[in-house]
């Protein structure tokens, strides 16, 4: 069946139908166009500390040369980076792909078994850390092929006295950085001494280069590493920038980075497209501190800002938030999971900005769908196919279905991954003999081409024979005013099968299980109302934010 795109005639003017993936060869070859043009503007910022274009080229090469001239790495060996947002980590990203080399990026926040699991899945034969969590990486080491161990702290790019003073507070005052013991390990700062030493060879990376190993699935099992190209990555870039770029000014953006550049979400909106730009990236180390992240805000004026719906409410609810400027603001893109209207009307009054929704995976590099940049106001759908992109929704025979039909959503483009590490029967599972990804999400499509999440294969609640889909459960009680965070899951039920559970942290302490249920009543038909009501002090989040209703479920059960 050939797929009709009717999304395509409500493209916004300037978008392309198409986009060009071999205007760049790989990744290196996008930032080296940003460096010749923007060289001496400012690249990244973190703690106040800014690098130009030009000192991310110079130090990046160092790192680079250091892992070839040094550490005698060979083209497509894997190089861990365990870090939150700060400096050191464009530098290193950037450093090991222009070296031809992979990224693994890891979580900082992982327990021992965690890491143990991707290290030796991904056969990492060295590990970039940040001091507070090299203790974990001490753990692991004996069972792992990794060889090299580059340790750093939070302040070593910051400068004199500044650095100094970070890592002092960090070590002796907050107690943040556990004792280690690795005698073999190499500081940052002396690795890029090293690489200074050495010419960077010129080396050739092409488009079926694995440029990320990127961890997923860590929900639904063991995590499995997707493999992503850097054509995967131009092309999504390309993809993006299209999108975008009717209303970005070169050279001019301001970003706000606070999802992790660990996460995919994060790592190509803001870390690639737009470095395209030549955009300044803040990146923002620690976001769960939200007075220290509204103080932030406040240091300057931003143009873009991405996150997760968890993120926007948190700011939502931060004294302070309200005495931002918002004047150079145009663009602010939801990801990572659903965003709930109630959320995206508060940050419309808030800001005057619509809160974009745009849909992806770890698979798509990550965008698939975007809605469009000049959307009046928050509408529910994840949006349209980005360029060059098809997205159909299928049931489970693998059959299209027609519009308004809810199956599994599949998308095809140059932006899904080469497949799973290792994984050949796992890829097969996920990526079918047409080419299409099957996405795991439940979903619809409207005759104008727009797409509707309706949630998670695995979330669904079955309520005697009725899908539930906890996102309207959740979206409907999120509206009520005492009401911070909400998570609806399905708990086992003797005479339904299934019966829907809300998890709630309140705004409002008077907040009242009757309450909740009076509302849900007045709003939800009657299999869809909640038949248990726990409130609790806050809810199980993943590393960027989103709510883990497996936990809940499997607590339930």
């Amino acid at each position: 069946m050939t797929t009709q795109r009717p999304w395509l005639a409500q493209y916004p003017a300037g978008v392309p139908h198409q986009i060009d993936v071999d205007e760049f060869a790989s990744i290196p070859a996008v930032l080296e166009q940003s460096i010749r043009q923007f060289g001496d503007r400012p690249a990244f910022t973190s703690m106040g500390k800014a690098l130009t274009y030009a000192q991310v080229d110079e130090l990046s090469r160092q790192f680079a040369a250091y892992l070839l001239g040094e550490l005698k790495l060979k083209k497509g060996d894997r190089v861990a980076i365990m870090m939150p947002n700060c400096l050191q980590y464009p530098i290193a990203t950037f450093g090991i792909l222009r070296a031809g080399l992979t990224v693994v990026n890891v979580n900082p926040m992982y327990t021992a078994r965690e890491l143990r699991h991707q290290m030796v899945d991904s056969g990492a034969s060295v590990i970039l850390v940040l001091d507070n969590f090299a203790r974990t990486v001490q753990e692991v080491l004996a069972d792992t092929a990794l060889r090299h161990v580059v340790t750093t702290g939070l302040g070593d790019m910051l400068g004199f006295p500044k650095g100094a003073i970070v890592n002092f507070v960090l070590r002796n005052v907050k107690k943040m950085v556990p004792d280690y013991d690795i005698p073999s390990a190499v500081r940052f700062r002396d690795a890029l001494a090293l690489g200074s030493k050495h010419e960077l060879p010129d080396v050739s990376i092409t488009h079926e280069d694995i440029a990320f190993l990127q961890y997923t699935g860590g929900t639904t099992g063991v995590a499995k590493g997707a493999m992503l190209t850097h054509r995967n990555l131009v092309a999504n870039m390309q993809q993006a920038s299209a999108w975008i770029g009717t209303n970005v000014k070169l050279g001019q953006e301001v970003i706000v980075t606070a999802l992790p550049l660990y996460h995919i979400f994060a790592l190509t909106a803001n870390g690639l497209v737009f470095m395209k730009y030549g955009a300044k990236n803040i990146l923002i180390t620690n976001p769960r501190d939200m007075p220290g992240f509204v103080k932030e805000l406040k240091r300057e004026p931003f143009t873009a800002i991405t996150g997760v719906n968890t993120l926007f409410n948190g700011l939502l609810n931060t004294p302070g938030f309200d005495e931002i400027d918002f004047s150079k603001l145009h663009l602010t893109l939801g990801g990572g999971m659903a965003v709930q209207r109630a959320v995206a009307e508060r940050w419309k009054k808030a800001t005057g900005v619509t809160l974009v929704e745009a849909y992806g995976l770890t698979e798509t590099s990550p965008a698939a769908c975007i809605n469009p940049m000049d959307l009046a106001d928050y509408n529910g759908a994840i949006g349209l196919p980005v360029p060059s992109t098809d997205v159909c929704v299928k049931d489970e025979d693998g059959n299209q279905l027609p519009v308004g039909e809810v199956g599994e959503l599949c998308v095809k483009g140059p932006q899904v991954m080469k497949g799973y590490w290792n994984r050949p029967e796992e890829t097969a599972a996920a990526i079918d003999a047409d080419g299409w990804l099957h996405t795991g999400d439940m979903a619809k499509m409207d005759e104008k081409g727009f797409f509707y999440i309706v949630d998670r294969k695995k979330d669904m609640i079955l309520v005697s024979g009725f899908n539930v889909y906890p996102n309207e459960i959740e979206d409907v009680v999120a509206m009520m005013p005492g009401v911070l965070e909400v998570a609806a899951v399905g708990v086992p039920d003797d005479k339904s099968g299934e019966a829907v559970k809300l998890v709630i942290v309140r705004k409002d302490p008077a907040l009242t299980v009757e309450q909740v249920k009076a509302h849900a009543r007045e709003n939800l038909t009657g299999y869809k109302q909640p038949k248990f009501v726990e409130f609790r002090d806050e809810l199980p989040k993943t590393n960027v934010g989103k709510i883990l209703r497996r936990a809940l479920r499997d607590e339930a059960a």
